[in-house]
């Protein structure tokens, strides 16, 4: 790991990570890896924030996916950045994957158990099980995410002069067993790995049905903590981030817009028919065992009732188990370029760290990266080193970039994606065969400068 072999560390020194979720638990692996001792400060079980139900670290709330494996793909080439900059949570996710095509998928439970059991075994690491309410003296990284609760919300929204907001709404999951597979069918889109998706087809009719069921449904109301402070009448509309929207929010923008979005059926064959579905609902597995599945794209905030009574006109819903039903949360996250520099430190104050979706990195995996080089970076802080500023050809580099851009004006969070990467100068048509040069261009960057660090 980059940052192991520095002995020139003051082992007494007091390092506050506070947060245990993804990027908490991978800033305080690499600073524990380092030899520096970590207090690693979690709510839970105490306290859970709105969203968070499981007692373990890095918790999984939203899709149980980290999205493509492969590494010409952006959040491929993400994992395997994070991969050689010593991740904790990569090696964990693949030790607990399910099968997803060309996706790595986790069963949650048994991805948050493997983590907290690395976490609480680390002998360098403290876990102190209580709110944090006020930002610590020393030096501290913080990685509350983005639903960061009461005094401490406070305390650093008085440090970074506020917040912005935005809205996540998570998919639901249904048994296996109540699927009915005489109308759904089992592939994968383009024949890509193994066909580890249950496709629900629709003919036309059956889609322009749900369409206009799915638009004249009911939305829930918002928990005050899910309303932004400036909106005081329960009718007023909410912001919602393109990455994560809620079907029923993508379905009112248009007619053909769920067609190009959740439910497009391209690439997929209807073997009853033998001909490409009008629409495609697809469901993807949720834990190792299969028992459960989760509608891929249909976060939501529909009412629980509105949820069974709509999703199940999906062909091959009709009679499906709802195990879980789609929430709607809040997310707050800082407006970084303006606070925070590239190795996550915060601009007026160096011994202040963020990592996480509080930074406005968008994702599982992004989240963990940031963790990383706000870890990382801590360390090197300690030892009197440069910040370690990762190339702008590395996917992470491109994140820290964007994230700490002091020439943009409206931020909003960003994920990994191949646009934000510099271009590669030269015209190749084959998709595939740019990202691949992109990718190796990327890891070229990233071993040289690791071996320059």
């Amino acid at each position: 790991m980059p940052v192991a072999e520095n002995n020139n560390y003051n082992s007494e020194v007091e390092i506050s990570v506070i947060g245990a979720g993804f990027a908490g638990c991978e800033a305080a692996w690499q600073l524990a890896n380092a030899g520096l001792r970590v207090r690693l400060f979690e709510m839970k079980p105490k306290k859970f924030s709105p969203a968070h139900k499981y007692n373990g670290f890095a918790e999984l709330v939203c899709s149980n996916s980290f999205k493509a494996s492969r590494v010409n793909s952006a959040a491929g080439l993400l994992k395997e950045e994070m991969r050689r900059l010593g991740s904790l949570t990569v090696p964990c996710a693949e030790e607990t994957a399910v099968p997803a095509g060309g996706a790595l998928a986790v069963d949650r439970t048994r991805f948050s158990d493997l983590v907290t059991k690395k976490i609480n075994a680390h002998p360098n690491i403290e876990i102190i099980n209580e709110e944090v309410t006020e930002i610590p003296h020393g030096n501290v990284i913080i990685a509350t995410g983005p639903l960061t609760s009461g005094g401490l919300a406070e305390s650093i929204s008085r440090l970074s002069g506020g917040y912005l907001s935005f809205y996540d709404a998570a998919a639901p999951i249904v048994t296996f067993n109540s699927i009915d597979m005489n109308k759904a069918f089992f592939a994968a889109r383009y024949g890509r790995g193994t066909d580890d998706y249950i496709n629900c087809p629709f003919t036309k009719e059956e889609y322009l049905s749900f369409y206009y069921e799915i638009i004249n449904s009911e939305s829930a109301p918002l928990h005050e903590f899910d309303r932004p402070q400036e909106l005081h009448n329960k009718n007023d509309d909410f912001t919602v981030y393109e990455g994560c929207m809620p079907i029923e929010v993508l379905a009112k923008r248009g007619e053909e817009t769920m067609r190009y979005g959740a439910m497009k059926p391209v690439g997929l064959t209807d073997p009853s028919s033998g001909k490409r579905p009008y629409a495609v609902v697809q469901l993807r597995k949720e834990n190792s065992a299969g028992t459960m599945y989760n509608i891929v794209g249909f976060q939501t905030n529909l009412k629980f009732g509105e949820q069974k009574r709509v999703f199940s006109l999906i062909p091959g819903l009709e009679n499906a188990e709802f195990v879980r039903y789609g929430v709607m949360h809040r997310n707050s996250f800082l407006n970084s370029p303006k606070l925070l520099k590239s190795d996550f430190s915060l601009r007026s104050n160096g011994k202040i760290f963020f990592a996480g979706q509080i930074t406005g990195v968008e994702g599982y995996m992004e989240s963990a990266a940031s963790g990383i080089l706000a870890g990382l970076n801590l360390a090197r802080h300690l030892s009197r080193k440069e910040s370690l500023i990762l190339p702008p050809e590395t996917m992470l580099g491109a994140l820290s970039s964007y994230i700490s851009d002091e020439t943009v004006e409206r931020f909003q969070p960003m994920g990994a994606n191949m646009g934000i990467l510099p271009d590669i100068g030269e015209r190749i048509k084959d998709k595939q065969q740019r990202y691949q040069i992109i990718a190796d261009r990327a890891l070229f960057a990233l071993d040289n400068a690791l071996k320059g660090s």
